[in-house]
């Protein structure tokens, strides 16, 4: 019984300063709405920011480095497919690429944009064979 009362008190006690600090929260943010404002929406902003640096930047980086490449083909440059065929280029026109394949010199028309990377060794002379 005691005990009862004794937390009965103390939960009564507990309520009204918890009133109390409500009231005062609540009137500071009345007060200062900007505060408000700018916690509400910092954590947002900094997400954003984050984002826009892991993410967006280096992707940005990565499609004006690919675009670059892809302009300037040339005939005669060694190159690899997304499909992972290895080829010379022998002509290009518009969006198409041709390319000289396998012992044979199959030729293979692919789009311009499948090529993945242009690899550091070129052919200058017809006389040399990379297959």
């Amino acid at each position: 019984m005691i005990l009862e009362k004794l937390f009965g008190i103390t939960s009564a006690l507990a309520e009204e300063a918890g009133a109390a600090g409500a009231a005062a929260a609540g009137e500071e943010a009345a007060a200062n709405p900007i505060a408000a404002l700018l916690t509400t929406f910092l954590p947002m902003v900094l997400i954003f920011v984050v984002f826009y640096f892991m993410l967006i930047r280096p992707q940005r980086k990565k499609d004006k480095q690919v675009k670059e490449m892809l302009n300037n083909l040339k005939a005669g440059d060694r190159v690899c497919t997304i499909g992972g065929i290895y080829g010379t280029i022998v002509s290009i026109k518009d969006d198409t690429v041709t390319l000289s394949v396998g012992r044979d010199n199959l030729s293979m028309v692919v789009a311009r944009w499948g090529i993945r990377s242009v690899e550091e060794i070129t052919i200058e002379n017809d006389a040399e064979a990379l297959n």
